[in-house]
């Protein structure tokens, strides 16, 4: 991984929202399934929330910014080049997390089997 990524990932793990720390303490530590996932990790050009590279699933949390319409298209774009790298990406929203965080994690384990 280039050094710019490991700076950047460092970072965004430093400061992860309330939601992305409540996910991440549903899944560290092989909680869910057994799935290994790792958090704030660079694939292609981009850092994305969560991932499993066995299961090739990228978990991304999405706040409130990414309801406009630019953060859409950005975020369709990212989606597409992470797609094109093999990974189905899941967005789920930090309200989900905060109200319904059994709701998120059964749909990440849905996604799991379905492969």
């Amino acid at each position: 991984m280039e050094d710019r990524f490991k700076k950047r990932s460092r970072a965004l793990r430093a400061s992860q929202t309330s939601a992305e720390d409540k996910l991440w303490q549903a899944l560290r530590n092989r909680r869910l399934a057994r799935w290994k996932f790792r958090r704030q990790h660079a694939i292609d050009r981009y850092v994305v929330d969560f991932v499993t590279l066995a299961g090739k699933l990228i978990v991304e949390v999405d706040g409130a910014p990414h309801s406009t319409a630019s953060e859409v298209a950005r975020d369709d774009a990212r989606t597409a080049v992470l797609e094109a790298c093999g990974f189905f990406v899941l967005r789920v929203t930090n309200v989900d997390i905060y109200e319904n965080l059994d709701g998120v994690l059964e749909a990440i384990a849905s996604t799991l089997r379905s492969d």
